[in-house]
């Protein structure tokens, strides 16, 4: 996984969370500009968009139930 975006550490443990938030995570980061690390111990959502409100992303996927946080890099 290339680290140059945005990093989190998530609760999105498995390829049917992935279909569960891709809606949500394609509208705010744009399609392809995302993805989930789900075998990391960590769960690292890496983003390759700068443009996107963090707190929005944050509240988005907490409506979808899964916990998101920033990995300071």
């Amino acid at each position: 996984m290339n680290a140059s975006g945005t990093m989190y550490k998530t609760t999105i443990n498995c390829g049917s969370c992935i279909a569960k938030v891709q809606t949500t995570l394609d509208e705010l980061l744009g399609e392809g500009k995302w993805q989930v690390d789900t075998q990391s111990a960590d769960k690292i959502l890496l983003t390759e968009n700068d443009t996107f409100d963090e707190e929005d992303l944050i509240l988005r996927l907490a409506e979808l139930g899964y916990a998101a946080t920033p990995i300071q890099k």
